[in-house]
Formats: C-alpha cells, sequence, structure tokens
C-alpha cells in the first residue's frame, strides 16, 4: 500500500537532533518531504543530508519555536514554497533545570513553558487551520509521563509544560474533531538523546533524579525508532479515530500510567 505522506509535507521541529530527526528521518522514510524546523542551523543541515543520503526530501528553517514573529514568518514561507503539511510532530523541547521552586531561576523556568507550551501552541496555530482545509491530517506533540505521575522536589518547570501541553492538546483535538485532523500527545519513553545528557549534568549540580538517571543507563534506554512506530501507525485508516489521547509506545520502559481515559 502507498503511504498516506508519499508526496506530502510533513513538519518536525526539534528536528535538528535526537529524537527529532529520528522522526524527520521516518517520515521521509515514508514519501514525504520534511521540513525540519530547530534552532541550529548546522544541526539542521546534518539532518537533512542523512535524509537526502538516504533517498528521501527534506528542507531546514533554523527559529526558534517560542518567538511568535519566527514562526509566523516561518509559517508563511513554507505555506507558500512547500505547501500544507499533513503531519505536525512537536518535538522540541527543553528540560530546564533540576532545582526547587524556592532556588528556581525564573527565566529559565518561564523559557522550559515558553518553549515545551507555547511552542506547540505557535505551530499548530500557524498551520492547523490549513491542515482542516486538506481533510486530513496528523499532529503529535511530544509530551512526559512526568505530567501523569506524582509531583517530585526537582522539576516543576518542565512537568507543568507537559501538564499544560496536554490539555493544549486535548483542547486542539476537540475542535479538529470530525475535519479528519487530529491531535494527540506521546510519552517517547526514556530516550537517550541530548535532553537526558542536559539532565544528568543538571542532576550532578542538585543531587535530584539520580534514581531515574541510573536506571535509564543501567537499561540502555527505549530506542527512538519505537517513537517513530507509534507516529507511523497513526498515519494508517485504521487510526484515523485516535484524537485527543495520550499515547504510549510500545512494550517501554516505563508502564503506562493512568491518563484522563
Amino acid at each position: 500500500m502507498i503511504s498516506r505522506l508519499f508526496g506530502k509535507v510533513a513538519l518536525v521541529t526539534g528536528a535538528g537532533s535526537g529524537l527529532g530527526r529520528a522522526i524527520a528521518i521516518g517520515l521521509a522514510d515514508q514519501g514525504a518531504e520534511v521540513i525540519l524546523i530547530g534552532r541550529r542551523e548546522q544541526a539542521l543541515r546534518e539532518t537533512q543530508e542523512i535524509i537526502q543520503a538516504l533517498g528521501g526530501n527534506a528542507f531546514w528553517y533554523a527559529v526558534d519555536v517560542s518567538i511568535q514573529e519566527a514562526i509566523a514568518s516561518m509559517a508563511s514561507q513554507v505555506l507558500e514554497h512547500h505547501g500544507i503539511p499533513v503531519v505536525l510532530v512537536n518535538a522540541a523541547g527543553i528540560y530546564g533545570e533540576v532545582n526547587p521552586i524556592s532556588q528556581s531561576d525564573p527565566a529559565i523556568w518561564m523559557n522550559t513553558l515558553m518553549t515545551n507550551t507555547a511552542g506547540p501552541y505557535l505551530i499548530c496555530r500557524a498551520f492547523a487551520g490549513e491542515m482542516m482545509k486538506t481533510g486530513w491530517g496528523r499532529i503529535v506533540n511530544i509530551t512526559s509521563a512526568a505530567s501523569l505521575a506524582a509531583p517530585t522536589p526537582s522539576n516543576s518547570a518542565y512537568a507543568v509544560s507537559k501538564v499544560a501541553l496536554n490539555h493544549f492538546t486535548r483542547q486542539l483535538a476537540a475542535e479538529l474533531q470530525g475535519t479528519g485532523v487530529t491531535a494527540n500527545v506521546m510519552h517517547p519513553g526514556e530516550v537517550m538523546t541530548e535532553m537526558f545528557d542536559s539532565i544528568r549534568m543538571a542532576s550532578r549540580e542538585s543531587g535530584g533524579m539520580a534514581n531515574w538517571i541510573n536506571w535509564v543507563e543501567q537499561t540502555g534506554g527505549d530506542l527512538p525508532e519505537k517513537t517513530v512506530k507509534l507516529i507511523l501507525d497513526l498515519l494508517k485508516p485504521e487510526s484515523d479515530p485516535i484524537n485527543g489521547r495520550f499515547l504510549w509506545i510500545e512494550d517501554g520502559l516505563k508502564k503506562p500510567l493512568p491518563s484522563w481515559e
């Protein structure tokens, strides 16, 4: 069966490395022209080169997803030069810091919410209306099991940003209902990406999250390919009814936690 992405446009934020790069490569392999979004031009170029070497097609735009004017300008260029994306994956994210609220840095705290929550909002705001005109599409926002777990003493900004992202996605899904476009969040597992490295470094200074870090290191973490598979499964016709859900990768290290369903 020909992929539903053949000849279509997909857009991935955080595409310069880690999970975002793996997702972009997976979508390109399905025949999509992939728009790579991220802050670091060189990293985006590297992702583009990988995709092209594999016979795929990709273009990059170096923008900060938390800046409204930058997203508006990028969206205008994408729509003019590439067309309407049928897949949006918001994989860009930062952890912020591993500190209790009383010791937190307000600038870092607020930037975490701007990147993890406002960024997906700005991307979805720019494209969701256009996607509805096509009659079919997929929006996937990368969240975290931390948004469903009991609070801990050290990661308030990250957890709050993902809780807010969950509810934003549910709101968006309600607005998209019946249009053929769906919006879901997914926990990608315990993936050892650059974010994991930043958490590990921050934890050395604060002492927080040591048990989780040791567990991921000892197990080797979850493979990014599990996330790619879940996103590709959402492209199948049988996944058309899945909307406004919290999704989990198959056989992830962390067992699924109760969400709103």
